[in-house]
């Protein structure tokens, strides 16, 4: 999964906070890229803030104006077969018949206003902490692949004209007839 980049010391003491409530890793393996977002499961969730999955769903349906479309969906049949297949802690998954949401960092960030427990607040402060991070680890990264891609352009040229000139000199060894020999010869 995504690495953290940790910016500063006030981040890394963040971090440790984060750390003592839920291992930072523990959160981040529970992040996944669905439908081109990054999302949690209502299952790892619930783990999270130590509820039953069960209750944390009614909690969002009694308050269903509070998670709209971009901020919650329901995974379908093929999404939900591809998580069990792939995913040794979706195995509950397999023979439910219900298929589980799936919620977006805004959705994420809902939950700690309809479920009010210290413990819900305190992991929602962590996952935020850790989507936050997660961007600007994805931030850097597009920002060094917009200089790598300046850095082969600009030196494209150049290392054609190089290779060029090596295929030359391996022809002309080749053909017996090394025109320059550069070096000294001994004997």
């Amino acid at each position: 999964m995504v690495k953290l980049l940790v910016a500063g010391s006030n981040d890394m003491r963040k971090i440790k906070q984060t750390k003592n409530l839920i291992p930072v890793d523990r959160i981040e393996s529970k992040i996944l890229y669905l439908r081109g977002q990054k999302v949690m499961l209502d299952y790892d969730l619930a783990v999270l803030y130590e509820v039953q999955t069960k209750r944390l769903n009614e909690q969002v349906k009694r308050n269903k104006e509070r998670f709209p479309d971009d901020f919650i969906f329901r995974l379908n049949k093929a999404e939900t077969e591809v998580l069990v297949a792939n995913c040794d802690r979706f195995k509950i998954l397999k023979h439910s018949s219900s298929y589980p949401f799936a919620f977006t960092e805004q959705g994420v960030a809902m939950l700690s206003s309809v479920l009010r427990s210290k413990r819900a607040v305190e992991v929602n402060i962590a996952i935020m902490r850790i989507f936050v991070n997660i961007r600007k680890f994805v931030s850097s990264y597009e920002g060094l692949a917009i200089k790598i891609a300046e850095l082969e352009k600009k030196y494209d040229v150049k290392i054609v004209k190089i290779m060029d000139i090596i295929d030359q000199l391996i022809k002309d060894k080749d053909d017996g007839k090394l025109k320059n020999e550069i070096g000294f010869k001994v004997g």
